[in-house]
């Protein structure tokens, strides 16, 4: 290996000799790779004592080695792709050029003879080594290889998985007869150690995806972990079968659940603490497992307070109906519902609502299943189904507790309807939900659960649709070329359609190559006015509902989505995917 045996001394003594660093500095740098690891120089450009180039410079002259500047060397992908990524990022190395059985190899670490050995073994090639700077090889591993962060990471799961598989081989017999380990082998797989680390490693790389939901999924043959991400589910990775039980377990002893109970569906919750991105959080995940045909399937979502936006005026709406929406609930009595389908962001919109109102002579009391995020001085009340606690009863409890405003969690059924309705009557705000298309099909869904037409007239004040769309990535961001005839068909005006420029996400590792970074709210507000409550009076269908609070200026969800689709805030499909016309 040429040149690699030309060593005129340290790395450390030769940067002193050269009055590149002090010897107090180096003696601090040792004392810093003494306690983190890592290669000295490395450590030394981390503390700030030398630059990259520098560094570079003085061990390419160590080694008598020429140095690359890749950003101007064209390289084949053949040649890069005669060794495996996870190899060339654990050496921090990249093939640049071969010629014939003879590989010139760029390497941050030129005294690293056991990466050249292991290049050489895997390519058959011999290896003539040149030195680069450790963040231009970085760079250039992302750029011929993609997503270097989602590779290390499918790495470390497999081998976690590996190590827990072969750790586990003893500990978890299986009875030959039905498959399923007792209840005392359950608790004794569940408290060991590996089993321990891959639970915690799905929640804490969960967080770190910005997943909202965990799903643990059992199947005939094979166990699946996906991660709900900005609305969509991505498979994660899938472990071995036999550490289906102790996973599942694992899980219910976190959530304090009944371990020995495999029939019947559990609901609890998981409070961690962890470190992420150098601080402190506190994460809450809420835990519901459901029996299936080939074992538990367990579904966790998780509530994390600082994805709350409490800022409305940052969740998506339009400055008009955003307008509509702050002067209804600023209103003394009535109702004001949201509508959508489940994780369309009712819960965060009616939180953002209740935090404006929360004043100290304001008497604000929710009753939730479940109470997601926990907000002071406000009163909240746990739903408990099975001791009779329900919304309709909570209702009639908190009519006696002096309110001026509650939060209903959702209206579900007549009873709750009739009562939320007697409250905004009686000189009370009422916020709440149901699960409906569009707003003003809400209004026939009150009146088929059996709300006569001038009780729904006289006390809703607004009706707010939302939905969630995935935001276009802004690291990737693209324009993007559609037929005017598409956007047409949309929805967009024929001079709009001519004019609009519409923008995509290319992927890149910022968005794990999907195109898409976060959510924003889609939004429809119905503001009922004297003309829609007479038309309400004398029951008219949704249909013409919505024909006239058109008229009078709503915009439907379809349109709020074309607004962000020409605003450059999400792509076509999206609002497709969410809104009709």
């Amino acid at each position: 290996m040429n040149g690699v045996g030309l060593t005129t001394g340290k790395l450390g003594e030769m940067l002193v000799e050269q009055h590149l660093i002090s010897p107090d500095e180096l003696n601090q740098a040792l004392q810093c790779q003494k306690t983190q690891g890592g290669r000295l120089g490395k450590v030394l450009v981390g503390l700030g004592f030398i630059s990259e180039d520098e560094l570079t410079a003085v061990l390419a002259r160590q080694h008598g080695l020429p140095v690359v500047n890749l950003a101007q060397f064209a390289i084949d992908r053949d040649v890069v792709n005669v060794i495996p990524v996870d190899t060339a990022i654990k050496y921090q190395v990249l093939p640049l050029r071969r010629v014939g059985s003879s590989l010139t190899l760029a390497m941050v670490d030129p005294t690293n003879v056991s990466a050249m050995d292991q290049v050489k073994f895997i390519t058959g090639f011999n290896v003539e080594p040149v030195v680069a700077s450790e963040a231009a090889v970085t760079e250039a591993i992302h750029k011929y290889f993609g997503n270097v962060e989602e590779v290390e990471r499918k790495k470390e799961i497999e081998d976690l998985v590996s190590f827990i598989d072969e750790g586990q081989a003893e500990s978890v017999e299986l009875e030959a007869e039905d498959e399923t380990l007792s209840l005392q082998a359950l608790e004794r797989v569940a408290e060991e150690a590996p089993v321990i680390r891959l639970v915690n490693y799905i929640l804490a790389d969960a967080v770190k995806r910005g997943a909202s939901d965990i799903h643990l999924e059992p199947y005939e043959k094979e166990y699946r972990v996906r991660y709900r991400i900005d609305g969509m589910l991505q498979n994660i990775m899938n472990p071995p079968t036999k550490l289906r039980d102790p996973i599942v377990s694992r899980v219910k002893i976190m959530a304090k659940l009944d371990i020995a109970e495999k029939r019947l569906p559990q609901d609890g919750r998981i409070m961690i603490k962890m470190m992420h991105k150098g601080k402190k959080k506190q994460l809450d995940f809420r835990v519901s497992v459901l029996p299936t045909l080939h074992g538990e399937k367990i579904v966790m979502r998780l509530l994390d307070k600082e994805n709350l936006r409490l800022d409305m005026t940052k969740l998506g709406f339009e400055p008009q109906p955003l307008a509509k929406f702050q002067q209804a609930i600023f209103k003394p009595y009535g109702i004001v519902l949201v509508t959508g389908p489940t994780g369309s962001g009712k819960t965060n919109t009616l939180y953002s609502s209740i935090v404006q109102l929360n004043k100290p002579e304001t008497n604000i009391i929710t009753a939730e299943d479940p109470v997601e995020f926990q907000l002071p001085g406000i009163n909240q009340v746990q739903m408990k189904e099975r001791i009779g606690l329900n919304f309709a009863a909570a209702l009639r409890a908190f009519l006696r507790q002096d309110p001026n405003i509650i939060l209903v969690g959702e209206i579900r059924d007549c009873e709750t309807a009739e009562i939320a309705i007697k409250a905004a009557l009686t000189g009370h705000l009422v916020l709440s939900t149901l699960h409906t298309n569009d707003a003003p099909s809400a209004i026939s869904r009150l009146m088929n659960m059996g709300i006569e037409p001038f009780l729904v007239a006289t006390s809703v004040n607004l009706i707010c649709a939302q939905r969630l769309v995935r935001c276009i990535c802004a690291e990737c961001k693209t324009p993007d070329a559609v037929r005017p005839q598409v956007l047409v068909d949309a929805g967009f005006s024929p001079e709009e359609a001519a004019t609009v420029q519409l923008w995509k996400g290319r992927g890149c590792a910022s968005c794990s190559n999907r195109g898409y970074k976060g959510r924003l709210g889609l939004y429809e507000v119905m503001d009922i006015t004297d003309e829609l409550r007479n038309l309400i009076l004398t029951g008219v269908s949704a249909l013409e509902l919505k024909r006239k609070a058109i008229e009078e200026g709503m915009i439907t969800l379809r349109r709020s989505g074309l607004r962000k689709v020409a605003a450059g805030l999400t792509t076509l499909e999206e609002v497709i995917r969410e809104t009709v016309l």
